[in-house]
């Protein structure tokens, strides 16, 4: 079960599908991206309730033990909060969860959007468009809100989760905070830091070397899951 990046707000419609072919693909597993609603017209929480939506639907057909969860950048956020929301709702978890350079912290408390800024060829800087798009997306609410910053939620009994950034990511620190959320509760995590990568580019940059791996790990990841 895939949801797409965008910031919340762009790769509406046939985009979401993009990295869900990879996934597809490189893994031979069918996925269902789901295209979650956007802010303006839909802010938070629209897209968690279109990802709980989507996700208790797929799980009374196939059984969450038959489903792995996951996106990359907000994706992965998103991806996050449907796992926390899922376990304090006491419904039954996915076997797995892929967590690729997460949007964990909508805020700008992260250490790495001040040391890769201009560095991250991709996202470049936290000012300007990715701030707009976090306040768009919060509303009324704080951006440290865990429905959407999930770095500040609960990780107690959440699934295994492999998670995926680069050593010029803007979201380096939110993928690190993340997997040490993870361990500090005791779940087990598989953290792959890519050297040279900017936010994403292993599915930007789709036909590298470095994506193609990123996708193998994922697979042995999951394999090693069921």
């Amino acid at each position: 079960m895939d949801f797409h990046g965008g910031a919340y707000v762009f790769f509406a419609g046939l985009p979401s599908i993009e990295e869900g072919i990879l996934i597809a693909s490189r893994l031979g597993i069918v996925v269902y991206c789901v295209d979650y609603r956007m802010p303006p017209s839909s802010p938070s929480p629209q897209a968690l309730d279109d990802a709980f939506t989507a996700y208790c639907h797929l799980k009374d057909s196939y059984g969450a033990n038959n489903i792995f969860v996951g996106g990359t950048s907000a994706g992965g956020g998103l991806a996050l909060s449907l796992l926390q929301k899922l376990k304090k709702q006491s419904i039954k978890l996915p076997i797995a969860a892929y967590t690729g350079t997460p949007w964990a912290d909508l805020s700008n408390n992260s250490d790495s959007l001040v040391i890769n800024e201009g560095v991250d060829r991709i996202l470049v800087s936290y000012q300007g468009l990715l701030k707009a798009a976090a306040m768009l997306y919060a509303g009324k609410h704080s951006l440290t809100d865990p429905s959407f910053s999930p770095v500040y939620g609960e990780f107690t009994g959440l699934p295994p989760t492999i998670l995926v950034t680069g050593t010029r990511d803007l979201f380096l620190s939110d993928t690190v905070r993340v997997n040490r959320k993870f361990r500090e509760c005791g779940i087990h995590t598989q953290l792959e830091v890519f050297e040279g990568l900017s936010h994403a580019d292993y599915l930007v940059a789709h036909n590298t070397p470095e994506s193609v791996t990123v996708y193998k790990e994922i697979k042995q990841f999951f394999l090693n899951a069921i």
